[in-house]
């Protein structure tokens, strides 16, 4: 059976963009995460330690949101790699990383990039 931990419609203030006034003034971010884990132990144990806390993945996240980056890519790259690096019970990452009103003369909610590792 698969079985997946979701941080969804996860929200930040960050320093990403390529254009100066965006490193300066800043923008909101959605992470919507998808960490693949096999949570059978988990769930028969109803033990922390036979899983992987969420509440530690988040402040990984909120540290690699915090490093300013020009592009969307390199941003969630790092996330998945911290992730994978650190959590050796997470098999895969799924990672939508989008940029609210971006700064490019378009009427649109987001600009989004997608990683699956």
């Amino acid at each position: 059976m698969k079985s997946f931990i979701l941080l969804e419609n996860v929200i930040f203030y960050a320093y990403h963009g390529v254009q100066p006034h965006e490193t300066k003034v800043g923008n909101e971010f959605v992470i919507n995460l998808k960490l693949e884990v096999n949570l059978t132990d988990a769930a028969q144990s109803d033990s922390l330690e036979d899983t992987v806390s969420y509440a530690d993945i988040y402040n990984d996240v909120k540290e690699q949101m915090q490093i300013p980056s020009k592009l969307l890519e390199h941003v969630a790259y790092r996330i998945v790699q911290c992730l994978k690096q650190k959590y050796a019970k997470i098999e895969h990452v799924e990672i939508k990383l989008s940029k609210r009103n971006p700064p490019m003369g378009a009427q649109l909610d987001c600009a989004s990039v997608v990683l699956i590792d």
